[in-house]
């Protein structure tokens, strides 16, 4: 059975240990016990710790049974005492997420009656699935108010109450349970029973940012960090927009309504742009009246105005039109059409023919080529007639 310094000294950084087991992995690496450890093993939603054992590199930490299995890139001899050194940064900001997850959770819970039915600390953020819906308004009072208990600078607490004082205790648990339940307590927010590691005061979670709500499932999906990871989070969102200040010559708190200013002048040129295109491409079908087969190449454009450009030529020119799209090195998209016809047998032939790949209706179809033009234009004089 591994010693758990994690429990009674959370803050352990560096400590001493002897090896007990080392075993090569079927894959890569060893699998090494020690008779104690400070390293935190996977669980409960919290990743495990990494660091160094000996100087050998520790990449993640799995609990098997009564002993904490540390995964390394090297062997250690068996007997030999090491010294184990964490990634600090690492286990502190997951300790960071974790209890800023319990306030949260507990703010919830207080506040809606809302379980959490569902926690796990990804790379981007802390997913937390809660079983009532939940409204963007509600969550910005919950952050607000879990700031507050962070500012507050609390003293967590830590305890192991007796099976008779455990039926007295209003917590939260995703579970029934039996045997020692650890119990921590977040005051004036949460208790919840919880195997993981947590800061020792609130204040040293620094700030909790909830970036998002969704429906999910029959409830909610809430996305949020604090800490370390919070501040990575505000100082990219922050660069993100100053750029964009930039660009649009427009304060920083003032940018969301320059960009709506810019989306609708988009949009008033992108229909000025789609009327004039309509036009030439009518002239071009008028120019083009009773010409019979067509072929028609143009400079890359929007898979639409290919569309639009063969539609309005096939239904001139009397007989098959195909506009292809692009360049010899990118390839070509194309639309053909035929007012009467039926090409879904004979576009099977041209994607064969040329590398390509599409089709449609009967008498209408698109796709694309990896063909070059002057194997497009041999493939369609030998179709003609």
């Amino acid at each position: 059975m591994t010693e758990r310094i994690f429990y009674t000294d959370v803050c352990c950084h560096t400590f001493q240990a002897t090896v007990l087991d080392c075993q090569p992995r079927k894959k890569k690496g060893y699998e090494v016990i020690l008779d104690k450890t400070a390293f935190y093993p996977e669980g409960g939603g919290q990743p495990g710790d990494r660091g160094t054992l000996g100087g050998v590199n520790v990449t993640d930490t799995q609990e098997r049974g009564e002993d904490i299995i540390h995964l390394t890139d090297a062997s250690l001899e068996v007997g030999t005492q090491v010294t184990g050194t964490l990634d600090w940064n690492w286990r502190f900001s997951l300790m960071q997420n974790h209890s800023g997850e319990h306030i949260v959770s507990g703010i919830i819970h207080r506040r809606t009656g809302a379980n959490n039915v569902g926690f796990h600390m990804g790379n981007d953020a802390i997913i937390i699935d809660f079983d009532v819906e939940l409204t963007p308004e509600l969550l910005q009072e919950v952050e607000q108010e879990a700031n507050e208990i962070v500012w507050k600078n609390l003293p967590v607490q830590i305890t192991y109450p007796t099976p008779e004082e455990l039926e007295r205790l209003d917590y939260r648990s995703k579970k029934a349970l039996t045997g020692q339940v650890r119990i921590v307590t977040f005051p004036q927010t949460d208790t919840c029973a919880c195997c993981g590691t947590h800061v020792v005061r609130t204040g040293e979670i620094g700030v909790i940012k909830i970036l998002s709500v969704q429906k999910f499932k029959e409830g909610s999906r809430v996305e949020m960090l604090a800490g370390s990871r919070a501040l990575t989070y505000l100082r990219d969102v922050f660069e993100q927009n100053h750029r964009i200040s930039v660009a649009l010559s427009a304060k920083p708190l003032k940018t969301a309504d320059a960009v709506e200013r810019l989306k609708a002048d988009k949009e008033q040129t992108d229909y000025r742009l789609n009327g004039l295109e309509q036009t030439l491409f009518q002239q071009k079908a008028e120019t083009l009246a009773g010409a019979g087969d067509v072929l028609l190449f143009e400079k890359p454009m929007a898979p639409d105005s290919v569309r639009k450009l063969s539609v309005a030529v096939m239904e001139t020119c009397g007989g098959r039109c195909g506009v292809f799209s692009g360049d010899d090195e990118s390839g070509y998209k194309y639309a053909i059409g035929q007012a009467e016809g039926d090409l879904r047998a004979w576009v099977r032939t041209l994607n064969q023919a040329l590398q390509g790949r599409g089709g449609g209706k009967g008498n209408f179809v698109q796709g694309s080529v990896q063909a070059k033009r002057a194997e497009i234009q041999a493939f369609w004089d030998s179709q003609e007639g």
